[in-house]
């Protein structure tokens, strides 16, 4: 007998899901380097200043712009799905409800960026 396994094959659902995961992920890498490094003040101040002197390169400048669209992505999402949570009625318009946070997010992230990414290639951001 063969045991065929179905696989679900995209759709919005899914990238959303997977993008929240990512984007959860990322977060959590940013924080627990963040008290890392933070951390290195108890080695002692000289470790923690060439750390921050790292920091103000401007890949780190461009890195901050996606830790800021992993942010921004997470919390949308995150209040579609208590939407959808708390209002079982809205999943018919689940794809209305992504396109609409999609929006949202390219309306809020893409002047931010533009702003971070100046900072970022003149060494002003952190």
């Amino acid at each position: 007998m063969h045991n065929k396994m179905s696989i679900y094959r995209g759709g919005i659902g899914q990238w959303a899901w997977i993008l929240h995961r990512i984007t959860g992920v990322a977060v959590l890498g940013f924080l627990f380097t963040h008290i890392l490094d933070t951390a290195l003040i108890m080695v002692g101040p000289e470790w923690y200043n060439k750390i921050i002197q790292l920091y103000r390169m401007p890949i780190f400048g461009i890195m901050e712009i996606g830790l800021f669209a992993a942010v921004l992505y997470h919390a949308i999402n995150g209040v579609r799905i208590i939407l959808i949570d708390f209002w079982p009625a809205s999943t018919i318009y689940h794809k209305q409800i992504f396109i609409a946070e999609m929006v949202l997010f390219f309306i809020v992230f893409l002047p931010v960026a533009w702003i971070m990414l100046g900072h970022a290639l003149q060494g002003v951001h952190g």
